[in-house]
């Protein structure tokens, strides 16, 4: 405000402020003024500025004849400055300003590691110390192989998961329930006839947008499963009021099963926090498990455990394939196996993917764009094989659908027809793998025929049994001295699954046991050809066993009229040494 007003005042003085003094003044004296007023006219501003720097703002002096003349800042503030002049005010202005430089605070990198981002996440509460928490525990840090196992298998989904669960605001350590649930195996079947890594039972499933039918079961896709799950969770917890262990038990054993036992403590005066309450011996189990791995991943150095590496990028891509495909075209364009593509895509069931949907198809990160410049060169018709089938004398829906490993529903679906009826001469388009079936090794059909070779124990026998009409698993379990359980666990089914006449189970017989002296069993099994004038009673006392068991280890050649030279017997035999 001094400069300015100093200036101001500079040069209106110069130019009028003399004029008042010309009547009290004599020609010498006029002159003398005049003479001063031509002097300070040509003072430099800048000059000036120098000069008042030690002045105050209270009173400017200006040095003006003999005398000093003095004005007020309110006086000086009323006179207009020049424009040029307002203008030099302000470039010095800016030119003397401060630049004011803000603070920038980089924003933290994203963990590189999976672990790390996911142990971030962890907030549920870990530092409990209890009995059936440490017992999980222990068995976990005992058997790192399956920690290595079930990282192995996991390291396909679990950076999808936990997007998922950060996107929905959920513990991150619910990453880790597929663990608990399926070991996370996408093609995990319970014996309750839970199914995929999330083990959804069909009902549950359905409600939560989950379709099944032949071509495809939405409790395996990893993308449908792992939504539909925190929409269940999420829904959960908030039914139970925010309290995470109530909602975890709720998904294991279900919502009402919980209720009724907080119902149960509240009228028995009784705490109704998890661990008081009455649950059945799996759910008391379920969440101490998932509780364990928690404590475990979190500090992983604690319990002498060594995580897999597991970097925090997507392991997959999403692509839209906008129809139906065949699964063993789809892994040669994007160069990778048919397993793989199963892995990734375990909820299609068959050979290719269903015809309703959902068209979409994950791919390795690395392979998406190859796979998705190569899709849309082919033809949407040419991405599925077709066989055009002319009716003939004797058929009937049933049998073409099982001659083309497919169902009558597809039949019917894709030739537009309204009921089973068939004529002769008909032609019926027909969808068939491009592949040899064999070669879709993880497909619904493939993995039932290895699980059913699969022997569950050495010197058993594998023999087929054909369903009758009323039969059911119990039946069958105590005609063969098993149990319901493991008669559908060697079928990959659940004990509630419908069997129908004609279908084919395996049954895995065992012989007697006999040990020797050390008590070591000492069982073997052999294939035993049958030779000119042999018996099955003579065979039988040849090798010390049952009629009844040659029999019933052997159905198929038992179950003709006579054996012939050339068949083979598979037989238990017991050899006790010492």
């Amino acid at each position: 405000m001094t400069k300015q007003t100093f200036i101001a005042a500079t040069f209106c003085l110069a130019l009028t402020g003399c004029q008042s003094l010309t009547n009290e003044q004599d020609q010498a004296g006029t002159q003398a003024i005049d003479a001063e007023n031509t002097a300070t006219s040509n003072v430099d501003v800048n000059v000036i500025d120098s000069d008042l720097s030690n002045q105050t703002d209270d009173a400017l002096v200006f040095p003006l004849d003999t005398r000093d003349v003095a004005l007020s800042p309110a006086a000086i503030d009323d006179i207009p400055l020049p424009e040029e002049v307002v203008n030099l005010d302000a470039e010095k202005a800016e030119v003397q300003a401060e630049p004011v430089i803000e603070e920038v605070i980089p924003e933290p990198l994203p963990p590189i590691d999976l672990w790390q981002r996911m142990q971030s996440g962890f907030s549920l509460d870990l530092e409990l110390n209890k009995p059936r928490i440490s017992s999980q525990l222990k068995w976990f840090v005992s058997h790192p192989s399956y920690l290595d196992r079930v990282s192995r298998r996991g390291s396909r989904y679990l950076y999808f998961i936990v997007e998922e669960l950060e996107k929905a605001n959920l513990p991150l350590e619910i990453a880790l329930l597929p663990i608990v649930e399926s070991g996370f195996d996408p093609f995990g079947y319970s014996h309750g006839r839970a199914s995929g890594p999330w083990q959804f039972i069909p009902s549950t499933g359905r409600s939560y947008g989950l379709d099944q039918d032949w071509w495809y079961d939405g409790r395996r896709d990893i993308v449908g499963s792992t939504r539909a799950a925190i929409a269940y969770l999420t829904r959960l917890n908030k039914m139970f009021k925010g309290d995470w262990l109530h909602a975890l038990a709720a998904y294991n054993s279900g919502e009402g099963t919980v209720s009724r036992a907080i119902r149960r403590n509240k009228k028995a005066g009784k705490p109704t926090d998890f661990w008081s309450l009455k649950l059945p011996k799996e759910t008391r189990a379920y969440v101490p498990k998932l509780l364990a791995l928690g404590k475990l991943f979190e500090n992983p150095e604690k319990y002498n455990y060594k995580l897999r590496d597991m970097p925090n990028e997507p392991y997959f891509e999403i692509v839209n394939i906008g129809g139906q495909i065949d699964l063993a075209q789809a892994a040669n364009m994007a160069g990778i196996s048919i397993d793989e593509v199963y892995l990734l895509n375990p909820g299609f069931n068959q050979w290719a993917t269903s015809p309703t949907g959902p068209h979409r198809l994950l791919i390795p990160v690395d392979k998406a764009s190859t796979f998705r410049s190569k899709l849309v060169s082919i033809p949407a018709d040419e991405r599925v094989t077709w066989v055009r089938y002319t009716v003939e004398s004797g058929d009937n829906l049933a049998l073409i659908a099982k001659q083309h490993n497919t169902t009558v529903n597809v039949l019917q679906d894709v030739n537009k027809m309204s009921s089973t009826l068939i004529r002769v001469g008909q032609q019926l388009m027909i969808p068939v793998a491009g592949s040899k079936i064999e070669s879709y090794t993880l497909s619904s059909h493939q993995r039932l025929l290895a699980k059913q070779n699969r022997s569950p124990s050495q010197n058993r026998i594998k023999i087929n049994y054909v369903v009758k009409s009323g039969d059911s698993f119990w039946k069958i379990s105590q005609k063969y001295k098993t149990t319901s359980k493991q008669l559908a666990r060697w079928n990959n089914m659940g004990l509630k699954d419908p069997l129908f006449a004609g279908q084919k189970l395996v049954v895995w017989l065992k012989g007697e046991k006999r040990v020797n002296s050390t008590g070591r069993s000492v069982t073997k099994k052999i294939v035993y050809t049958i030779r000119p004038g042999d018996s099955l009673a003579k065979v039988a006392g040849k090798f010390r066993v049952k009629l009844a068991d040659i029999k019933k280890w052997n159905p198929k050649v038992t179950g003709q009229k006579y054996v012939q030279p050339g068949d083979r017997l598979t037989l238990l035999i017991n050899v006790v040494a010492g």
